[in-house]
């Protein structure tokens, strides 16, 4: 049966303007990480995705080696593309990266000129896609010049294979370096893409969240659930169905200590207070001060793709809730 998209799309979604660009990305973004693999179920990815984008969820995130395996989620992506949103891809941002080990051999992983032009012209394919919205380099490279990432990202958007470029995991003095270039070659650079939860301030603590306000590039948090601890799973211990249960690539159950799950749920009781769940209250942490334009959510069903969009109705905290939750989360 043909896909048709819900009319009220728009109606209950936040959309925020990325840095001071003219694209604007929604508040909470679909990501392809995990569940949109060779392992999943592809009736149940395309439900993922109609849910998403009949809610105002606008933006697909992708990267080539998403997965398992490498390029499957790109795959399954354009597959669904094809089957359910061509009618709709101008009102959609998807987007790729390249940067991580993608094919053998020495010139598919890092930042080379050759590995990142070559792993998009392989993403379009996959993707079935004349171009992807964004194009980032998804982690600084510490031997390539940085001067010949940029121009290849440059080059990406030039040949209209990406209509902007954006970076991944860059701190904040790679973040200016790469700004600075990209400047000299008139090429739109708006986006960093970095990990940023309530457990976890790296963003906050290198300088790039202040960096990327002051200078006019936007951020898009991943992780925002750390991996699913700051969600309602784990109040109780490990589930049988969890992800540290069955996939423990990421997360693992050293990780859940009993300091780490008293913080757990005296957090869940300020979320309760707030008439949020916990998944809830943390995104909505993420964006109370306007510094990041979207958080990415993982799910593998669509309830909650729906769960987590409930985030937006409420993204205030007063400056007591703000001061207990750093208070549990960074003792």
């Amino acid at each position: 049966m043909s896909y048709q998209a819900s009319d009220n799309r728009y109606e209950h979604m936040v959309y925020n303007r990325v840095g001071t660009s003219g694209l604007k990305f929604p508040a909470v973004s679909l990501g392809f990480w995990h569940n949109f693999g060779t392992s999943g179920d592809y009736e149940n990815m395309r439900a993922m995705c109609q849910t998403a984008f009949d809610n105002g969820i606008t933006q697909f995130d992708l990267a080539n080696n998403y997965g398992p395996e490498y390029g499957a989620a790109e795959e399954n992506c354009g597959k669904i593309l094809q089957q359910d949103f061509m009618p709709y891809r101008d009102e959609l941002v998807v987007t790729s990266k390249a940067g991580y080990d993608m094919w053998k051999g020495p010139y598919g992983d890092w930042g080379s000129r050759k590995y990142l032009i070559a792993s998009c012209d392989q993403s379009l394919k996959r993707l079935q896609l004349e171009y992807v919205d964004i194009f980032y380099h998804h982690r600084p490279d510490p031997e390539t010049p940085m001067e010949e990432t940029m121009e290849a990202l440059a080059q990406i958007v030039r040949s209209g294979k990406a209509l902007y470029a954006g970076i991944s995991n860059y701190n904040k003095e790679q973040t200016a370096k790469a700004q600075a270039i990209m400047k000299e070659l008139h090429c739109p650079l708006i986006v960093n893409q970095r990990r940023y939860s309530i457990f976890d301030r790296g963003i906050e603590k290198d300088g790039v969240k202040q960096y990327c306000r002051e200078n006019g590039l936007g951020i898009i948090a991943f992780s925002p659930l750390a991996q699913g601890m700051l969600t309602d799973r784990y109040l109780k211990g490990i589930p049988q169905d969890s992800r540290i249960a069955k996939d423990g690539r990421f997360l693992h159950s050293s990780d859940l200590t009993e300091e780490k799950l008293s913080q757990i749920r005296e957090l869940n009781e300020i979320a309760a207070q707030r008439g949020q769940t916990l998944a809830e209250m943390a995104l909505a942490w993420i964006l109370k001060d306007g510094d990041v334009c979207s958080v990415l959510i993982g799910a593998s069903r669509p309830s909650q793709i729906l769960d987590n969009i409930r985030a937006i109705a409420n993204t205030a905290f007063s400056e007591e809730e703000l001061r207990r939750i750093d208070e549990i989360s960074m003792r």
